[in-house]
């Protein structure tokens, strides 16, 4: 599936108020996947001692996909393409590395 099928699909399931007119609604989702995520890896660390299961390799695999399906939301919400920001983002991220700017910081680099 490339992101554009996944982008217009996705889009199919995407039921909240204002759709097509409010970006604020899928990037509230957006953090709070994000969270999700962020915490059940927090528990495999405190939980399992960093040993990642296959149950728990399936957990933040779900999570994931719905940090990736409120992104899909951002992105037509804002009327950009995933594939246009995944082709963007690693334009950015070799020109880094060829560079030599991966480490740092600043947006810019």
């Amino acid at each position: 599936m490339t992101f554009e099928e996944y982008q217009k699909k996705s889009r199919e399931t995407a039921i909240y108020p204002d759709k097509d007119k409010n970006f604020i609604y899928p990037t509230l989702g957006l953090a709070g996947e994000a969270g999700e995520t962020a915490e059940k890896v927090k528990k495999i660390l405190r939980d399992d001692g960093g040993k990642i299961t296959d149950a728990k390799r399936e957990e933040i695999k779900k999570e994931m996909g719905d940090v990736l399906w409120y992104v899909s939301q951002m992105a037509t919400e804002f009327g950009l393409s995933l594939e246009e920001i995944a082709a963007l983002n690693i334009e950015k991220l070799f020109s880094r590395k060829e560079r030599g700017m991966l480490h740092g910081s600043g947006d810019n680099r």
